[in-house]
């Protein structure tokens, strides 16, 4: 999967540098070719030599050694990288490269190299959360640096928060990511809503629906992946925010939804409506807990604000995408919507089918275009009919 992939990892002083080992060895499972830069610090924990049984290459560790072979170290790993790996990353390694301090290999070729950098902090929590650590991750942010975050455990020093080194198996799905995946969506700005809406009854009870958002965090997830600048607009679900979003907002009721949807729909060319959002709210929120008794409870209801009619009308040259997630009529309804909400194509499911519709990690759908076409998608990945979507937004964009 990664064969002709150069990666070189910079390896810094810290207990996790035992769990770099076993990241070594699954990029040479992908075949990836891996020169590891150890500093003096991570010697300490594991001996050079593990590292090249396992990379199958030298270790580079001082600038001043010995030349094997006639090259200026630093300038030729530089150079060849694909990937700049600095995995653990201590507090003192990212200070250093966001203060352009170059003492060692290691800081050299960070400094030395255009190529993507990954960094995945590792150390005390303390000292991850410490105002100096973030603002030199924000800063290194700024400049283009890539970061995993760090894992919530048990870390060794006996503490428990959030310092701990991810598990290498999600830093190797990280790399292949940022090597592998197209960059088609590169400055296109995206709008995604996803979730339920909730509408309150009265302070305990709300009217609601299954959606659990994990196709609007799809689409999210994968746009980012493709280079898109990401805002979601979320329900409340059950899910982590996907990494590296530009925008995160987070929404209760379809009022909040259609107010945020109306304050960023200016900054953005493609709009995408996964959202489940409510068409109706109590006309009346009790103010405290409505009591049981024998009577009938009758609820009057409001409708809500049409969001995806409003945005069709003020659509101008956006890309507009609609989803419809029916029971009946499955085709003749989403063909209907489409026409009403002035929509580019909409993402039709139907919701008796096993395998479709919320709360699963795979759909089965139809996309319908505007001119009537349909095409037939089979069970897939929530992932895979993601970029799906993301494909056909890009044909209409050409």
């Amino acid at each position: 999967m990664l064969s002709g992939k150069n990666i070189v990892l910079g390896v810094t002083g810290g207990i996790a540098v035992y769990k770099a080992c076993d990241l070594v060895s699954r990029l040479k499972k992908l075949n990836a070719n891996v020169d590891v830069i150890m500093t003096k610090a991570a010697t300490e924990f594991v001996n050079p030599l593990t590292f090249q049984t396992l990379s199958q290459n030298l270790v580079n560790l001082d600038m001043f050694e010995k030349p094997v072979k006639w090259d200026i170290e630093h300038i030729s790993l530089a150079q060849k990288a694909d990937l700049l790996l600095i995995a653990p990353a201590t507090a003192n390694i990212i200070g250093k490269i966001a203060n352009g301090i170059c003492d060692d290999l290691l800081t050299t070729t960070v400094m030395a190299s255009e190529a993507k950098t990954l960094i995945v902090p590792a150390m005390n929590t303390k000292m991850y959360e410490n105002k100096i650590n973030q603002a030199n991750i924000s800063k290194l942010k700024e400049y283009g640096y890539d970061f995993m975050e760090p894992v919530t455990g048990f870390l060794a020093c006996k503490d428990v928060g959030k310092g701990k080194f991810p598990d290498p198996i999600d830093i190797v799905e990280n790399i292949v990511e940022i090597l592998m995946q197209k960059r088609d969506l590169e400055g296109k700005n995206i709008l995604i809503t996803a979730g339920p809406t909730k509408e309150k009854i009265d302070p305990v009870r709300y009217i609601t629906n299954h959606s659990s958002g994990k196709m609007g965090y799809a689409i999210a997830t994968q746009a980012v992946k493709r280079g898109a600048n990401v805002t979601l607009i979320s329900g409340d679900v059950n899910l982590d925010e996907p990494r590296n979003l530009s925008k995160f907002i987070k929404i209760e009721s379809a009022i909040d939804m259609y107010n945020a949807v109306m304050e960023n729909l200016k900054y953005n060319d493609i709009i995408i409506k996964s959202a489940a959002v409510a068409d109706y709210k109590p006309k009346n929120i009790a103010d405290k807990k409505i009591k049981k008794n024998n009577e009938p409870m009758i609820i009057q209801m409001d409708r809500n604000p049409d969001i995806l009619k409003e945005i069709g009308m003020r659509k101008e040259d956006k890309i507009l995408v609609g989803f419809a997630a029916e029971t009946n009529d499955l085709i003749e309804n989403a063909k209907a919507k489409i026409e009403k909400k002035n929509l580019d194509f909409i993402v039709a499911n139907d919701l008796t089918l096993k395998g479709a519709g919320f709360k699963t990690d795979t759909n089965i759908v139809k996309i319908i275009a505007k001119n009537g076409d349909i095409k037939d998608y089979p069970r897939l990945q929530k992932s895979e009919i993601a970029n799906v979507i993301l494909d056909r937004i890009l044909e209409i964009k050409k």
